[in-house]
């Protein structure tokens, strides 16, 4: 059996501070992600954790620029209704907020969902089978921080429609779209989130979201 490591306070402090610069980054230089910092980043999506270890995440880098020209029409389509559902008192601050970073990220990633593996046996799922695209979430967050740590950004691009972008990247069926992840370097890094420096939302306190029994 293997030593269980020491992560001493140092280490922690670090990591916490991980946690702070880890954004939503909309805003990318143009550089190009390094093949194997790539590489790493994949690797570490894959050793999240899943339920059953079933590890149902399919990811696809998307690298044919037709393919993410048609992404970015879905997304413009999603955008334009999500504008028109928004309130009068919230449009005007919508329409000047940057969604995404689909036209600047050098890597587009995107992350399924197998929802048929029969992989892990089904075991952990039978009463809460989105556990599965839970299990995908969690591989995105651990690449994020891996990302994060390389000094990359990662940019979570959720206004699309999954059935669509599916159709788009010609998956297999089955397979349900999770995230569609743009990833770079940011041009604007910060540790505030950028909806919130835009006055969009602020971030709530541990006290209002804590519930105790």
């Amino acid at each position: 059996m293997a030593e269980q490591p020491h992560f001493d306070d140092a280490f922690r402090a670090e990591l916490e501070r991980l946690f702070v610069w880890r954004r939503d980054v909309r805003r990318f230089e143009p550089a190009p992600v390094p093949e194997a910092a790539m590489a790493t980043l994949i690797a570490s999506a894959n050793a999240a954790p899943s339920v059953g270890l079933s590890q149902p995440w399919r990811l696809v880098r998307v690298r044919n620029a037709a393919r993410r020209l048609a992404v970015r029409g879905i997304f413009e389509h999603c955008n334009a209704d999500a504008l028109a559902a928004q309130p009068e008192d919230r449009a005007g601050l919508y329409a000047r907020l940057k969604l995404s970073g689909l036209d600047e990220a050098p890597e587009h990633l995107a992350v399924f969902t197998d929802e048929g593996t029969a992989k892990g046996g089904g075991l952990g799922r039978a009463t809460m089978p989105e556990t599965l695209g839970y299990s995908a979430v969690l591989a995105i967050h651990t690449l994020w921080l891996a990302a994060a740590a390389r000094g990359l950004g990662v940019g979570w691009v959720s206004i699309l429609d999954p059935e669509a972008v599916a159709r788009a990247l010609d998956v297999p069926a089955g397979w349900r779209l999770t995230g569609y992840l743009c990833i770079g370097y940011p041009s604007q890094p910060s540790d505030t989130p950028e909806l919130e420096r835009a006055g969009w939302e602020r971030r709530a306190s541990v006290s209002d979201l804590l519930l105790e029994r």
